[in-house]
């Protein structure tokens, strides 16, 4: 079996190479991303896997199917990006992976906050040009702190695990009723109440049509004057340029991002001899009370392992007509 894997890093080569699989697999790695331009680089692999930047249209899953492809094998849990009606409709399986370190992508959003809180990355760009004073860094105990969480699927319950253990207050947010709540000393409540009563919010819920901006102006007014926003989730659950008017009249105190709407043409690959051509994103940038990483939450060693363990047990099950974590339209 030919499976090829886009956009393809060193460290998913790493993480796939060390995993167990058949010695008829052929794995193929290609740093480029997924696109209608790219597609002919699989053809001929009965398996594609594609990450969460990479194009799955319905003109590149034709490409594919007709090339030969009968399995799209996702190392993502979010599968947004894919035309699951055209997959379907071409005979296509989607495949995910539902979980993988939850509390990679969790403890990465409390780094966020605690970078931002004491204001790490200023004190760390000064004190390498010999200023060592303390005037701009001054924080707040977030022990006390009333924590948002909107979304309470396993990332979420271990960012609110990790904010009780602060010692705030966590209220949650979820459309469906969440169990266990009292033994981390948490509370579900309604989105309102969520997005007016934290201190800090931060974003664990799926992208969906519902969930499509999210925060947006109105959203960002309702916020606590001076409130910390942190997205770990997906960007378009944001609605950036909002945020610049938000930053600029002090209603956002602080943001921290790790996805960005406008990522797929920016992120996981190093531009620093190119002038930055997304407006809004440069202007974020400018913000000394902003903090934008390229999407890295997800990376830590356990969290690719399991990754690469879980793709390639999908791909397993499928060749045997086995049940393996497979997303559907309308599902």
């Amino acid at each position: 079996m030919r499976i090829c894997l886009f956009s393809s890093k060193p460290y998913d080569r790493d993480s796939f190479l060390a995993a167990a699989r058949p010695d008829a697999w052929q794995l193929q790695f290609h740093e480029t991303r997924l696109t209608a331009a790219s597609a002919a680089l699989a053809s001929g692999c009965e398996v594609v896997c594609a990450f969460i930047n990479d194009e799955l249209s319905a003109p590149v899953l034709q490409h594919l199917a007709a090339a030969g492809t009968r399995l799209i094998a996702l190392r993502s849990a979010g599968y947004n990006h894919v035309d699951l009606k055209a997959a379907e409709r071409l005979g296509l399986r989607v495949v995910r992976v539902p979980a993988y370190s939850p509390h990679a992508v969790a403890e990465h959003a409390v780094a966020l906050i605690l970078a931002l809180n004491r204001r790490i990355h200023r004190a760390f760009n000064r004190t390498r040009e010999g200023d060592f004073s303390l005037h701009g860094l001054t924080g707040f105990d977030l022990h006390g702190k009333t924590v948002g969480v909107i979304g309470a699927g396993k990332i979420g319950l271990s960012f609110a695990r990790i904010m009780a253990g602060f010692g705030c207050r966590v209220l949650i947010h979820d459309p469906l009723p969440v169990t266990g709540l009292d033994a981390i000393g948490a509370r579900q409540a309604p989105l309102d109440e969520v997005i007016s009563q934290s201190d800090i919010l931060s974003l664990h819920c799926p992208l969906t049509a519902s969930s499509h901006h999210l925060i947006d102006a109105a959203r960002l007014a309702q916020m606590k004057r001076g409130a910390m926003l942190i997205n770990t989730g997906r960007g378009a659950l944001v609605d950036t340029p909002a945020l610049i008017g938000a930053l600029k009249s002090g209603q956002l105190g602080y943001l921290g991002l790790d996805v960005y709407e406008e990522e797929s043409e920016l992120f996981f690959e190093d531009r620093s001899d190119l002038p930055l051509q997304d407006d809004v994103l440069a202007r974020l940038l400018t913000f000394p009370n902003v903090i934008v990483t390229a999407h890295q939450a997800f990376l830590t060693q356990e969290a690719l392992a399991a990754i690469a363990r879980t793709t390639l047990d999908n791909i397993a099950a499928w060749a045997a007509g086995s049940p393996c974590n497979e997303v559907r339209a309308g599902a």
